[in-house]
């Protein structure tokens, strides 16, 4: 049987894929690059558990709203198939105008309320005070993030997912020089610890919003979407928008919750079994980041597809895209499984930590390789405007069934970090499963353009 893996199919797929893969796994060196940081610091085990609880808050605050990026890419993916350009530029107006300002009200909010988020997770109060610290500088720069959520959503949309990977190379390159002289101190700065990390990023955040905004004021752009020409906000856009994206706000919020809870759980088990958690899920950045990436190319592609009015080709792409992606987890997995050490040493040198994370480790790399096929199909999903339904599907696994399995046989069973871990696998494969049947099996015939 001759394999067709470099079909031109999967080419085409790759040439938007890659990019976005590097974008995103510049992000992810970024923060493995953090965790090596503070897992360096005197105490590690607070700051690495306190790191696990900011990070993953910030992730549930700001999924909240870089959703904001999915209605915009499906949006702009849907006119730019079907030629209408003006169009593109309307829709990316509003979305800038709908992220500042979201931006600037949930930036002032958190900001305020940062330590008290922090100590509501945490069992340690000195665990949820660094925590709190680096909550407290890393939200002031929500608002140029929700900026750069727009754009993102624009260049995918029109297939340009380079301007996506120049950008993070740059950004993330900013922010580990950043973050190393604000965490340790340099050039007269007193290092922050923690917080410094947080402070970083807000600094190379701000960069990254002014990098795009050169880049759209090219004549390349600029004269091709006229957004600039007619700068206003238009309500039906925005209420497309929002409408696409409420759905993947709430699932991110509720999923990110979710593992915020796991932690917690992990937290109950001990300090150290809580450190090893965030390592590991450091860890599983690198097949999580590419497949996001694989998402991305099918969300372009489905949508796009639909824009021309082409449901045969909508399906084939994204089946086809979700078996590269399992390729590269199938890959992942066997790393984790066989060299779990391998990976946990770019991360912390504290050889207590590394020896409870190893066995969590091995669980989660069987578990994600499944995790492909739902991501990339859920993506698949988002770009027809089935996202309430993807919503549903991953909130109902996870808080009953990852979250409940994990306290049960972690902390009720006594079986540790490795009883809480073992929820993972029946998490994803289950996910995997219902999505795949959905895009299979969904009425195609009744998308609507929306």
């Amino acid at each position: 049987m001759k394999l067709k893996l470099f079909s031109a199919d999967h080419k085409y797929i790759l040439r938007l894929a890659l990019p976005a893969i590097a974008g995103l796994s510049s992000q992810m060196v970024v923060s493995l690059v953090d965790a090596a940081m503070v897992g360096r610091l005197n105490n590690a085990e607070y700051y690495l558990a306190a790191m696990g609880i900011g990070v993953i808050a910030t992730w549930a605050v700001v999924s909240l709203f870089s959703s904001l990026a999915t209605g915009t890419h499906v949006l702009i993916a849907r006119r730019f198939g079907a030629n209408e350009y003006d169009e593109c530029g309307r829709v990316l107006n509003t979305s800038l105008i709908i992220s500042f300002l979201i931006g600037i009200v949930i930036s002032a909010i958190v900001v305020f309320f940062a330590y008290d988020i922090a100590g509501f997770f945490a069992v340690d109060p000195k665990v949820g005070f660094y925590a709190g610290q680096f909550l407290h500088y890393r939200f002031m720069g929500l608002p140029f993030f929700l900026i750069t959520v727009s754009y993102r959503g624009f260049f995918f949309g029109i297939g340009k997912t380079k301007i996506f990977m120049y950008s993070a190379v740059l950004i993330n390159f900013l922010n580990i020089v950043f973050n190393y002289i604000l965490i340790y101190g340099g050039f007269g700065i007193k290092g922050m610890g923690l917080a410094g990390s947080g402070l970083g990023s807000t600094i190379a955040t701000f960069c990254d919003a002014i990098f795009y905004l050169t880049v759209s004021m090219t004549p390349v752009f600029r004269h091709k979407f006229h957004y600039f020409k007619n700068f206003r906000f238009v309500k039906s856009i925005a209420a497309s928008i929002i409408k696409i994206s409420l759905p993947v706000s709430l699932q991110n919020i509720f999923i990110l919750v979710g593992f915020l809870s796991f932690i917690a759980i992990t937290g109950h088990i001990g300090t150290d079994s809580q450190a090893a958690s965030t390592i590991v899920f450091s860890s599983l950045q690198f097949s999580l980041m590419p497949c996001f990436g694989f998402g991305i190319a099918v969300q372009t592609l489905v949508g796009n597809s639909l824009g021309s009015k082409n449901i045969k080709q909508a399906k084939h792409y994204g089946f086809e895209t979700s078996k590269l992606a399992t390729i590269y987890t199938i890959f992942i997995g066997l790393i984790f499984i066989f060299a779990p050490r391998l990976i946990l040493i770019l991360l912390t040198n504290d050889q207590r930590i590394i020896e409870v994370a190893v066995p969590a480790l091995r669980i989660a790399g069987f578990g994600q390789i499944f995790y492909a096929i739902g991501v990339v199909l859920a993506n698949g999903l988002q770009a027809m405007g089935k996202t309430l339904f993807v919503m549903i599907s991953e909130v109902v696994l996870n808080w009953f069934v990852f979250v409940p399995i994990a306290y049960f046989f972690g902390v009720y069973l006594k079986f540790g970090l490795i009883g809480a871990w073992s929820a993972l696998p029946f998490y994803v494969v289950l996910y995997a499963l219902v999505i795949f049947i959905k895009f299979r099996f969904g009425d195609w015939e009744k998308y609507k353009h929306v």
